[in-house]
């Protein structure tokens, strides 16, 4: 499949919104989770080609000429106007996905697969909710926050650059949300942590999401498991990068990195 974008929306100075459209989306089913993703394909300036294109095909091309698959949150599908919004953090030229989002124009396509996911927010074996994570799972954030039963209790807990780059959630839930600032900050990957510690968690069995910078999640799924706040089968935990590490190197290590940290709380 693939989207042609219709329109952009800068939500904040470091987060784009894509709605894209069209009739390459003639076949994208319903997602069917809260936190639904796809797999957008992303082409370098030395592609010499544009969507659609044979996914099995450009894989014979040098490495300088394929797609770099990024998986991106679903933020919306309107099913009346087939139209799939993703929100994109962007960081300048940095990133295939961020830069792809800044450029973005009207008419310019991008190919993908999907959707898929695998975590909403739990009606039945759950009684509250703990959202924790910084811009790159802002998206997926907001989207399961709008998936939470009514009137449950429930945190988010975001971090964020500054005050700029907060955006108003909403939840059918009873909902508290916490902004932390990470501009200052000696340590970031402690911040989301040690702000968790310092404050109070919803009444009742919880349900956890924690997502976004490697080592931050890691200390926050440390404090949640150690102390026994959450059911590990209640507990979805997912690192999207790392600090001081580009796309393809994070790539080329998450999945020992994530094997290590499931080990580390076995």
């Amino acid at each position: 499949m693939y989207g042609t974008v219709v329109r952009t929306e800068q939500l904040t100075p470091h987060l784009v919104r894509v709605v894209l459209g069209g009739d390459g989306l003639d076949d994208f089913a319903e997602p069917t989770f809260a936190d639904s993703y796809v797999n957008m394909f992303f082409l370098p300036p030395e592609a010499g080609y544009q969507p659609p294109f044979d996914t099995e095909a450009v894989r014979d091309l040098p490495r300088e000429r394929r797609p770099y698959p990024r998986r991106i949150t679903v933020r919306s599908w309107d099913p009346r106007r087939r139209e799939l919004a993703v929100d994109i953090a962007v960081h300048g030229e940095v990133g295939y996905a961020g830069r792809w989002a800044r450029h973005a124009a009207p008419g310019d396509r991008v190919q993908l697969r999907g959707p898929a996911g695998d975590y909403s927010p739990p009606e039945e074996t759950a009684e509250a909710y703990l959202l924790v994570g910084d811009e790159s799972a802002l998206p997926a954030v907001a989207a399961c926050l709008e998936s939470v039963p009514t009137g449950r209790p429930v945190l988010a807990l975001v971090e964020v650059d500054g005050p700029e780059e907060e955006l108003t959630l909403d939840s059918p839930g009873d909902l508290r949300v916490v902004y932390v600032h990470r501009q200052g900050h000696p340590d970031p990957t402690r911040l989301l942590v040690d702000t968790l510690a310092a404050t109070p968690l919803p009444p009742g069995r919880l349900s956890a999401f924690v997502h976004g910078e490697a080592g931050s999640i890691r200390a926050v799924r440390r404090h949640l498991l150690h102390r026994a706040l959450v059911d590990p089968a209640l507990l979805s935990c997912s690192p999207y990068w790392h600090r001081g590490s580009t796309d393809e190197e994070w790539r080329s290590v998450k999945a020992e990195w994530v094997r290590a940290m499931h080990a580390e709380t076995a």
